[in-house]
């Protein structure tokens, strides 16, 4: 009786760590996504805004447009949901990782959340700095100055670009270590995030494509974390060489 109230107790306590493992994965890869696509979006609305190139009569004319600083702010206030998206995506990201593995590098996890929370921050900084010109405007009747409109822009793109990514990188580099060291993630994808990572950390470009690279390894990402989710089975394992290993006692689910 006690040996199976003990079983039964340790199938429980599996099933209960598959169901864990499911949801982190879940939320994980919903999130991931999410801020992949609010990103996109917040920042293909925000860099409407007129560049350096612009001349003093096109700025003058795009800011005294009530619907053309409205483009700009709408995008404004869709970057903090890319931020709050980001922040979820890390946490359940991180537990996803602690959930399956035993082999977790605390140096490198450290380097993961601290990397990440940095990209963020001068993330929203890149936002608040395009858009600072339409919000004096909208909000406080502003004067427009040509040359202060021209500044900001090239400001937040300059701290996007040069900085964030740079610690987008960080987060590339350090995922992909964690998912290969740990056998959680394909090879092939892990050793793809350092081509990414490097790409992101040596590029020199201020490109509008450039901001695509990054949203895009993170949709890669959630879809493989997606599939793993749907395959989480306590009952069953999963060889290393097939791609994926939980090392706990939630496996995948072949097939």
């Amino acid at each position: 009786m006690e040996a199976t109230s003990a079983a039964a107790g340790e199938t429980e306590s599996a099933e209960e760590r598959g169901r864990s493992l499911r949801t982190a994965a879940t939320i994980t890869a919903a999130v991931g996504a999410l801020h992949a696509l609010l990103f996109l979006l917040s920042w293909w609305l925000v860099s409407d805004a007129p560049g350096a190139s612009a001349t003093t009569a096109e700025i003058t004319d795009y800011y005294a447009s009530a619907s053309s600083r409205r483009v700009v702010l709408v995008g404004l206030y869709v970057m903090p949901f890319a931020g709050i998206a980001f922040v979820w995506f890390v946490v359940a990201l991180r537990m996803w990782e602690e959930g399956s593995t035993h082999r977790r590098s605390v140096l490198q996890s450290n380097l993961q959340l601290i990397s990440g929370t940095i990209y963020i921050a001068l993330f929203f900084v890149a936002a608040a700095s395009s858009s600072v010109v339409a919000a004096s405007i909208e909000f406080s009747d502003g004067e427009v100055d040509p040359a202060t409109a021209r500044q900001f822009p090239v400001f937040g793109s300059t701290v996007l670009f040069v900085f964030a990514f740079r610690m987008a990188a960080m987060f590339v580099f350090t995922t992909s270590a964690i998912g290969l060291r740990a056998g959680i993630l394909p090879r092939w994808f892990a050793w793809g995030g350092y081509l990414v990572g490097a790409f992101l950390l040596l590029s020199a470009s201020f490109e509008r494509w450039f901001v695509l690279v990054f949203p895009l390894w993170l949709f890669v990402l959630s879809a493989l974390l997606l599939r793993v989710a749907r395959r989480i089975d306590p009952e069953l394992r999963l060889p290393r060489h097939q791609g994926f290993l939980v090392q706990q006692a939630p496996a995948v689910r072949r097939g």
